[in-house]
């Protein structure tokens, strides 16, 4: 089973209502959370680590997930609240503004994190879980803990505007990138981890260097690149659509590469260390064909096996 570890929680989308006002209505979201419902309806064995709200919105998470097939054995209820991002869509582009203060997810501490993970062959993480304190350092612990005999896909989906510390969210993140097996970011993502004037097959290539056996770059409209440790490098497009908004696209991106890892049996700790461009190509494939469907329709909504 594939565990999605981060963050779960309501994206509220701006729709317009009777009296032509602005209005928002809340849907079920988060980056993992999206990843882990993505790769439910995939058909993959998945479950989520993440801290859900007894309230109202804690409720539809847990709705979302049972629906999707997503297992709940290491979900954590608690009486805070359920963490809320208004989303502003500016020509399709979502830009977010969270309220994220003593949530149920944020406020996790290393301490809540399960001792045994029993079934679970792969971890993956991502997302501003990696950026918020307490649980950014309980998200931690379970690598550390864990990730050692597990396949490991990070995906830091950075947000400078999370980062209160920067010092100690790069010590962090570079710690989990030298612990991770893939490691997908955006060009921006490597920018921002590897600020300078290089390239981004040098920029990737310095960054495998830090333990990594593949890295993903995705590049929006341009496709993606994956690069291998072994210096090789494969490329596939994007799949042309008509963009209703992109909320959602990289986290189901993520869930196409990973179900397609499971899929063909390389989602394992031996096997993900020797991968090759055939098999890293085949996942990047997966990956953008799901993302295709999913920006053609509005919110986080990826698609189901039989609609690919």
């Amino acid at each position: 089973m594939i565990l999605c570890c981060g963050e779960a929680l309501i994206d509220m989308i701006p729709t317009p209502i009777t009296d032509g006002a602005q209005g928002f209505v809340p849907h079920s979201g988060g980056a993992i959370f999206n990843t882990a419902i993505a790769l439910g309806r995939l058909g993959a064995s998945v479950g989520m680590l993440t801290g859900l709200s007894r309230d109202m919105f804690g409720d539809q998470l847990v709705d979302a997930l049972t629906n999707s097939h997503v297992d709940q054995t290491h979900v954590i209820r608690s009486d805070r609240p359920t963490t809320l991002a208004f989303v502003q869509l500016k020509n399709g582009h979502a830009t977010y503004s969270f309220n994220d203060e003593n949530t149920a997810g944020r406020m996790l501490m290393p301490k809540d994190m399960p001792p045994q993970l029993a079934g679970v062959t792969a971890l993956y993480f991502g997302g501003i879980s990696l950026a918020c304190e307490p649980c950014a350092d309980a998200y931690a612990s379970v690598l550390e803990r864990h990730g050692s005999d597990r396949a490991v896909m990070l995906d830091p989906n950075i947000r400078p505007g999370f980062i209160k510390d920067e010092s100690r969210y790069r010590t962090r993140l570079n710690r989990m990138i030298s612990q991770s097996d893939i490691v997908k970011v955006s060009d921006e993502d490597l920018d921002w981890i590897l600020p300078g004037q290089k390239g981004t097959a040098d920029k990737a290539r310095r960054l495998l260097q830090d333990g990594p056996t593949a890295l993903i770059v995705t590049k929006g409209s341009d496709g993606a690149s994956g690069y291998l440790a072994d210096g090789t490098e494969i490329s596939t497009p994007s799949n042309p659509v008509e963009v209703v908004d992109t909320v959602g696209a990289g986290d189901t991106f993520n869930a196409g590469v990973l179900a397609e890892l499971q899929k063909s049996g390389h989602l394992t700790k031996s096997a993900v260390r020797h991968l090759t461009t055939d098999t890293l190509g085949a996942a990047l494939i997966k990956g953008a064909q799901v993302a295709a469907i999913t920006v053609s329709r509005a919110g986080a909504n990826p698609p189901w096996a039989h609609e690919l």
